[in-house]
């Protein structure tokens, strides 16, 4: 009898443990690095992440068509406004944002690929618990979705474009918070800046 409650017992641990689609804490900076397929783009940036007030600062650096490209973008989703910021000459360029905010989360309707351990298994602290998931875009672009077991912090994302083919992000140092939240809000010199032509999600990663 203790044995099939012993046995009950485990089995419901298990089932609890299922991994499910999930959704990153709301506040988190890091750095994150981006390549494409067709090798055209890669880029690298230091980001901030603001779920609650749907808020992103991309800081980049990067290669677009073997041309290396610095972007500082603001990213104001309920304004519907991205602001350009160059601090070393002290202007801004206002664009209008043509995308919603999308929350960092794997999609409801994901399937679990499998779970892994990056790094070692061997020992305590020598391994991190992964789930990978995959689904299709709206527009049936394949995708695959990598986060921590624990917590939900995203790790890698890739997904099939047709301008770009394969478009992998990976993400590391991530901190949960923001350590200066002042870096959400434009800058003073932001403020007369003059609306130009709308901006769409690719070209935060090659804009001149």
């Amino acid at each position: 009898m203790k044995l099939l409650v012993v046995l009950a017992c485990f089995l419901a641990t298990c089932v609890a443990q299922k991994p499910h689609p999930c959704e990153s804490p709301p506040l988190l900076s890091g750095q994150l690095s981006l390549a494409t397929q067709n090798e055209q783009l890669w880029a690298f940036a230091r980001y901030l992440y603001d779920a609650l007030g749907h808020r992103i600062r991309l800081q980049e650096m990067g290669f677009y068509q073997n041309k290396s490209f610095t972007y500082d973008a603001l990213l104001l989703y309920r304004e519907a406004v991205m602001y350009e910021i160059n601090h070393r000459d002290h202007t801004c360029k206002k664009r209008a944002l043509r995308v919603d905010f999308h929350p960092m989360a794997v999609p409801r309707n994901s399937t679990l690929l499998g779970q892994a351990v990056v790094g070692s298994s061997s020992g305590p602290g020598q391994g991190l618990l992964v789930n990978t998931w995959t689904g299709k875009l709206p527009n049936n672009a394949p995708y695959f979705v990598t986060v921590t077991e624990f917590g939900c912090i995203p790790v890698s994302t890739s997904y099939r474009t047709s301008a770009f083919g394969w478009m992998v992000t990976s993400f590391f140092n991530n901190v949960i918070g923001i350590s200066d939240p002042n870096q959400l809000n434009p800058p003073e010199f932001c403020q007369d800046a003059l609306d130009e032509e709308p901006v769409d999600f690719f070209s935060l990663f090659h804009m001149k």
